[in-house]
């Protein structure tokens, strides 16, 4: 669907905005406007990641949306993300996206249709600034998430069962932190009018901000995910141990048992009156003495 959000008739620029255009309408847009061939096809593959292009005076840049609707297992950038591509250049702005981004209408409330766009450059900074403010809400459920992990893991008597919750906590961690490396390349080749030098900068302190977010929220359950393992494997060898205790004590008094269990016709302790008492006590004997020597080593 083509929509003209901002004619060309008060100003000398326009915003055209394809929310998953037909073939036609492409055709229609690339044709009126010159667009390169390329970067049309670029334009139309979902799993495309961020990029920058200059062709002559016009750019050609993908970023990634934030999907609110992905669900809960999803741990890759397309299922995570959807794909904005914008062309751009002093006379104009298109917008291409499959799915429908709540961010235009709000872009375009806030900013075009309360008359603030002075020019195209100002509206592809407030995209461009609107596309990173949706990794905003995913931070802060991350780090709730990571905080109710942390507690589960510290505060329980029992160790719950969490790899796959951590797994793909740190799969999403870890990807909008590899798809924020990967934006730098719009921020860096982001060449605009000087006197947006202060809206650019506010778009690159928010993007340092999310990159900084996400780094922390990787390297935090990266280390909750080794403390995991490293209790879970603790709490085995503590098992492991008991286990050991009770056959250190067992084994012996098992030893004993199996000699006067073989029922040998010449056991000269079987005829004796005390045989029976005497067994027990060897091995409440030898029972004391692993005790005493448990105790002397700190094994108990």
């Amino acid at each position: 669907m083509k929509r003209i959000i901002k004619a060309a008739d008060t100003t000398d620029w326009e915003w055209i905005d394809l929310l998953n255009p037909s073939k036609e309408e492409l055709q229609e847009v690339a044709a009126k406007y010159g667009l390169h061939p390329a970067s049309v096809i670029d334009s139309l593959q979902p799993e495309h990641l961020p990029k920058y292009e200059e062709i002559g005076n016009d750019v050609f840049m993908i970023v990634r949306i934030y999907d609110p609707t992905a669900h809960e297992e999803a741990d890759t950038i397309q299922e995570l993300t959807n794909k904005l591509a914008i062309f751009f250049s002093d006379k104009y702005i298109i917008t291409i996206h499959r799915h429908e981004l709540a961010f235009i209408d709000e872009v375009n409330e806030k900013y075009v249709q309360a008359n603030l766009g002075r020019n195209s450059s100002g509206l592809l900074i407030k995209l461009l600034k609107a596309a990173f403010k949706t990794f905003e809400p995913p931070t802060r459920f991350l780090a709730e998430e990571l905080d109710n992990y942390e507690a589960e893991i510290f505060l329980t008597s029992r160790m719950p069962a969490l790899t796959k919750g951590l797994y793909h906590l740190k799969r999403k961690a870890s990807v909008c932190k590899r798809l924020f490396r990967l934006s730098e390349v719009i921020l860096s080749n982001l060449q605009l009018n000087s006197t947006l030098a202060p809206e650019v900068q506010d778009l690159k302190d928010l993007y340092v901000h999310l990159e900084t977010l996400f780094d922390e929220i990787n390297e935090s359950t990266n280390n909750l995910i080794n403390i995991y393992l490293s209790l879970s494997s603790q709490k085995t060898n503590e098992v492991m141990r008991v286990l050991t205790i009770f056959s250190a004590f067992f084994l012996p008094l098992t030893f004993i048992a199996g000699v006067y269990g073989m029922n040998f016709e010449f056991m000269p302790e079987l005829d004796e009156r005390i045989g029976y008492p005497a067994v027990m006590g060897l091995m409440a004997i030898v029972t004391v003495c692993i005790y005493l020597w448990f105790k002397k080593k700190h094994w108990l």
